[in-house]
């Protein structure tokens, strides 16, 4: 599971969230920009794909042994490195309280400010998010995003630029991977191959590197839309991790 973790999330806890067409599943583009097929996806399964995918729109894909297939374009590709929890104890947060559908303006914000990855309006839904205050204002949050069957990752890790180096993030990933245990699951993420501080940090809270993996940003080619500027930007911040 933990190989292909979109396509097992669709196809176990998150089916409710999944758009399909044949083998193919993706999420629905207001909750999560990533389309998931088979670890060894055939011809057929990109065709199928092509249903659920408009020409000109970014999706992030699990890049495996395959080739992208015919009217797919790879917009952009990202090394990620697969974490999991070995060794690591959740610890409950006092300062961390609940984020809900009302709290989405003001995650957006923060996401703005951050990049830590994608964020959409309906996002909140995979998991449970929590965050914490300063006189009032969202200035850090974490939160859950592909649940498995015994797995749930931790995603959507970001602290604003004037609130770092204060441990918060590290905070609010006890107090996740606290609520993981409680479910008697275990806890793993995802972080840029680059970003050795966020490798760290994780590696000092109990998480082991499992493997190394490529996010391909892809799009359909056919009909002549290209994406656009906003578009590729999005691509870009598909996978970036704040520490």
């Amino acid at each position: 599971m933990l190989d292909n973790p979109a396509y097992a999330a669709l196809c176990g806890p998150h089916a409710r969230f999944a758009q399909a067409s044949g083998r193919a599943r993706r999420y629905p583009d207001d909750v999560a920009p990533f389309l998931a097929l088979p670890s060894l996806p055939s011809a057929q399964d990109w065709r199928d794909a092509a249903a659920l995918v408009a020409p000109g729109t970014l999706v992030g894909v699990r890049y495996g042994d395959a080739e992208i297939g015919n009217g797919w374009r790879a917009v952009d590709k990202f090394d990620l490195v697969q974490m999991i929890g070995e060794q690591v104890t959740g610890v409950d947060c006092a300062e961390a309280t609940p984020l809900g559908a009302a709290d989405v303006p003001e995650m957006l914000e923060l996401v703005a400010q951050t990049e830590p990855g994608p964020f959409l309006t309906r996002t909140v839904e995979l998991g449970d998010y929590l965050g914490i205050r300063r006189d009032g204002a969202l200035v850090a949050m974490a939160g859950e995003r592909f649940r498995l069957d015994g797995w749930t990752e931790i995603s959507a890790v970001c602290t604003s630029p004037d609130h770092r180096g204060q441990g918060l993030a590290s905070q609010l990933v006890g107090a996740l991977i606290a609520g993981i245990q409680r479910r008697s699951e275990r806890v793993f993420l995802h972080v840029l191959s680059t970003n050795t501080a966020a490798i760290g940090l994780y590696e000092e809270l109990g998480f082991r590197v499992r493997q190394t993996a490529t996010l391909a940003v892809v799009t359909r080619t056919s009909g002549g839309s290209t994406p656009d500027k906003q578009g590729m930007q999005a691509g870009r911040s598909l996978h970036e991790m704040e520490p």
